[in-house]
């Protein structure tokens, strides 16, 4: 895939013509795999370099402060630095005021189409707990399943806290355990006392099933999204 660096638009020649040739390779294939319905690492990666250019417009003289973590200290200072040039050179700053409107303008759309899909994914997932949960829920297993895929995927969760700006966060982290092909016996309730029995670090694990009721493809788009929902899930309806 056609990569683009975090100050990609402030980067060598500040010309339109270039950079509106750079910034269309990297959503033709951005936009190429939200046609086959894979998002991820693509959606999550435009989304960050659309805040990018929302930051740099908007809070130039706070740069620190908005831009993602991702960027380093040096590059932020890069940038502050650029930014003073660029200020005094009223040709300069039209150019790149232009190239960064036709970037937004066209990221969006692809932002869109991809937040569609997204939102279908989202609407198909189903959660349910298996048997009896413990009292606490931030560890366990989740077991993934989807239409004309016969096999459960099992993988195994923790999900941590962390404060930022006086707000609470959950990330989850999931490892993938291994998969049960689907049939009469290998059910949910099986698998889950299968799993206690060999894994015995968790003696009383919380599992649960999520399950999409359409197909999309697994690792780039279900399971993603399906975490997403799945901390959603944890935070409304369990002790953590």
């Amino acid at each position: 895939m056609v990569q683009l660096s975090e100050t990609w638009f402030v980067e060598g020649n500040i010309d339109f013509e270039s950079k509106k040739y750079t910034i269309l390779a990297y959503l033709q294939r951005v936009n190429a795999c939200f046609k086959e319905n894979k998002l991820y690492p693509q959606l999550s990666d435009i989304i960050f370099h659309y805040n990018n250019i929302i930051a740099f417009k908007n809070n130039k003289k706070f740069l620190q402060q908005q831009f993602p973590k991702r960027l380093t200290g040096l590059q932020i200072q890069k940038l502050e630095v650029l930014y003073e040039e660029l200020i005094s050179d009223s040709e300069l700053m039209a150019e790149l005021e232009d190239i960064t409107y036709y970037a937004m303008k066209n990221m969006k759309k692809t932002i869109d189409m991809g937040a569609n899909i997204y939102e279908e994914v989202e609407k198909n997932i189903h959660i349910e707990p298996i048997g009896i949960l413990p009292l606490q829920s931030k560890e366990g297993y989740f077991f993934l399943s989807q239409p004309n895929y016969n096999y459960t995927r099992v993988y195994y969760y923790y999900v941590s806290i962390f404060e930022k700006s006086n707000d609470k966060y959950r990330a989850l982290k999931s490892q993938f355990v291994d998969e049960w092909e689907r049939n009469i016996v290998n059910t949910y309730e099986s698998i889950k006392l299968t799993l206690m029995k060999e894994r015995k670090n968790i003696p009383a694990p919380a599992v649960y099933a999520i399950e999409s009721k359409a197909r999309f493809p697994l690792e780039e788009t279900i399971l993603p999204v399906a975490k997403r929902s799945f901390v959603r899930y944890l935070s409304h309806n369990t002790v953590l």
